[in-house]
Formats: structure tokens, C-alpha cells, sequence
């Protein structure tokens, strides 16, 4: 199959039978709809609208995505008109990207308990930078933290860590001043390293003292990598951010270069050189792979912490109460952060047509002047 007709439903609807055959015990119930919802995607089982070309007379049908989170083809336009909003709605200050791993030996433990281990992960990186942050060395107050989880290598294999989004501000313990890092530098990531396993080792062995007694003693006694960098300035870098980490996936559908009876070749960029590189998988062990990082139901893996918490509301009026006075930003009264940042499996990634003064373009002549005829629900027939 040519590399401009591969998707990742194609993929499933290949090899999703031998993979269950093999690992159907295995599988979460989030992986089993993973599989059902993304083969079903943008296909008449999931309903769609007819429409007809007023130019050529053209008939067809436009099926509806599967809004499943882990589908590559349910995200798009409105993600970036979502990004565009946004930009008038954030503070103006310096943003900060960490990135917060955990070592190769706690892995087996993530993959048996995810919920719980993906929450204490996010829990204890967001107190720890929160923590550091706060001391009087750096930014003495409580910045913002946008955090995201994701599990996945370039090559798709299982490495769970965290991206945070950092506000270079916040507000004064006592709520007066707005305060600022005096540089372009955030916290040392060693010191923030060994505070994040230090609590992660003393969380673990509270909790899960059976999980904590299987890890050899080196996981503690190694560094756990930390890395942070100054973003950016201003609502585009929060935008860029969000575009880049927080929306994404283990894989889209523009990285499948072939397929064929038995294996998927996808590319994948080398983080060293940038260089595009290709990984040829059968088609069961690419489904292993990408199973993996399919979220348990229910588990939020777009958090906010710090001042963006929704429990500081109050603080993050007086930030921009504060910002206002200092003539940085508009009259008060703009939403929140926290109230606009929708999780990665709301609705809104993939909307019925219908729903959003959706126009298409006819397939023969690309024209956009079609007339709606009727809808079609979800399930099959004609």
C-alpha cells in the first residue's frame, strides 16, 4: 500500500484480529475500544451526513470521526482554531518547558498499575517543582504548571515522563507583588532531579510497599533525568507549546511510510542528528507497541498545578489584577487558563459536522458549493 493511503485505521483493520488472537487477554478495556472505535473511524459504522455538489452534481458521503484520543485522524482544525483563541487569554510573562523522566527499572511497575503510578508521577514532579520554584533563591512564589503526560519514544516504544509548561511569574505569598525570575533561568535541574525521586521513593513506599520492595536499590541511587529550557514570551509560546506536546499522540498518520501482509513501516526523527529514520515492525508488535501508550478510561493526562490549579482561582485574578496595574495586560475580566484548556479526549477534537458549520469540499471538483441531503446515524446499513 502507498504511503499517501496508510492510516492508522488501516493498520488496526490489517492486524487487529491476529493481535487479539495473541493478547486479547491481556488488554485493558481502553485498548479494546482503542481498536474497535479507530477501525470504525470515518467509516459509514460511524454515521456521517450526504451531501451533493452544486457545481458538478457530484453525490458523496462524509463519515464522522471516532473522537476516540488515541486516533491520529480526530484532530485538527479545531485544535488550531482552539490554539488561536487562546493566545489573547494567557499571561505575559517568560514560559518554561521541563521535561521530568523516571528510570527504566520502575517501568514494569507503570505498565501494571497505571493509574495509580501515572498520578503519583504528576502528583510528586508538579509538588516538587512547585516547591523548588517557591524558594527565595528563584521565583519566590507559586508559578503555573501545565502538565502532560506521555509514554511513548520516537520509535513508539514504552517510556513514560512528563512536559511541563512553567510560568515565569506568579503571585506573592501575601497576594501583593507580581513576581518575576531576574533571568532566563528556572530551577536546577539536579537539585530537582534528586528532590523528584527522593519523594517518588518515599510516596511509592508508603502506598505500594510490595511495588516499592521489587525495585533493586540502584533506582534510587541513580540520577533521575530532569531537563528545563526557556520557552518562550507570551501567549504564542504557550500556544506553540500546547500544539507541540500537549494534543500529541504516539503517532500520526503522516509518519506510515508502507504496509504490507505481514509489517508497518513508519519513520521516525533521530533526536541527536534530525535525521528521519525508518522502523520496519510486524503488524502485531507495532499494535503492542502502540497499545501501550492507550490510556486507562477516565485518567486526565492534562493537568494544571501551581498557581493554574483550579483551587487558586482567586490567585490567578490577582495575576492578572496585578498584571493590569503594571500595564502588561488588559482590563481584568479575560477567562482563565484552567477553565479553557479542555482534556485531550473532550468532544471538541472531533465535532459533527453538523455541529460546527461544517462546509466540505467535493471530492471530484473541490468545489464548496454542496448542498446537505441527509444524515446517516452510527451503525451499518445502507
Amino acid at each position: 500500500m502507498k504511503n499517501d493511503q496508510i492510516e492508522l485505521a488501516d493498520v488496526v483493520r490489517r492486524f487487529r484480529d491476529e493481535y487479539v488472537a495473541r493478547f486479547g487477554r491481556l488488554m485493558m478495556p481502553s485498548q479494546r475500544k482503542a481498536l474497535t472505535d479507530i477501525a470504525a473511524c470515518m467509516t459509514e459504522d460511524m454515521g456521517g451526513h450526504q451531501y451533493q455538489c452544486g457545481d458538478c452534481g457530484q453525490r458523496f458521503w462524509v463519515y464522522h470521526g471516532c473522537r476516540n484520543r488515541a486516533c491520529p485522524a480526530c484532530h485538527g482544525r479545531q485544535m488550531r482554531d482552539w490554539l488561536e483563541a487562546r493566545k489573547a487569554e494567557l499571561l505575559p510573562c517568560d514560559y518554561y518547558h521541563v521535561i521530568a523522566t523516571v528510570p527504566q527499572e520502575t517501568r514494569h511497575l507503570f505498565l501494571s498499575d497505571q493509574k495509580f503510578m501515572y498520578g503519583l508521577l504528576m502528583k510528586t514532579v508538579a509538588g516538587a517543582l512547585r516547591d523548588l520554584a517557591r524558594d527565595r533563591k528563584y521565583l519566590r512564589a507559586t508559578p503555573g504548571i501545565l502538565m502532560v503526560l506521555h509514554t511513548w519514544t520516537n520509535q513508539i516504544h514504552y517510556h513514560p515522563h512528563v512536559h511541563m509548561l512553567v510560568t515565569g511569574g506568579g503571585v506573592s505569598d501575601d497576594g501583593q507583588v507580581w513576581c518575576e525570575l531576574p533571568g532566563k533561568f528556572l530551577v536546577p535541574v539536579k537539585a530537582l532531579s534528586k528532590l523528584i525521586a527522593a519523594r517518588f521513593r518515599d510516596a511509592l513506599k508508603k502506598a505500594k510497599p510490595g511495588a516499592f520492595d521489587s525495585l533493586p536499590p540502584k533506582t534510587w541511587k541513580r540520577p533521575w533525568c530532569s531537563f528545563s529550557k526557556h520557552y518562550g514570551r507570551g501567549g504564542k509560546a504557550v500556544a506553540d507549546y500546547l500544539a507541540r506536546y500537549a494534543f500529541r499522540i504516539a503517532i500520526t498518520n503522516a509518519r506510515f511510510v508502507a504496509m504490507d501482509d505481514t509489517h508497518v513501516t513508519f519513520k521516525y526523527k533521530r533526536r541527536n542528528s534530525g535525521q528521519w529514520e525508518m522502523c520496519r515492525l510486524t503488524g502485531v508488535e507495532f499494535l503492542r507497541r502502540f497499545l501501550m501508550h492507550v490510556l486507562p478510561k477516565g485518567f486526565h493526562k492534562l493537568r494544571y498545578y501551581g498557581l493554574w490549579h483550579p483551587s487558586k482561582r482567586h490567585l490567578q485574578q490577582r495575576a492578572r489584577l496585578l498584571l493590569w496595574f503594571l500595564g502588561r495586560l488588559q482590563p481584568p475580566g479575560l477567562r482563565l487558563l484552567a477553565d479553557v484548556v479542555p482534556e485531550a479526549d473532550s468532544p471538541w477534537q472531533n465535532q459533527d459536522p453538523s455541529k460546527e458549520r461544517f462546509v466540505p469540499s467535493c471530492p471530484r471538483c473541490a468545489s464548496r458549493s454542496v448542498e446537505h441531503l441527509r444524515e446517516r446515524r452510527r451503525g451499518p446499513g445502507p
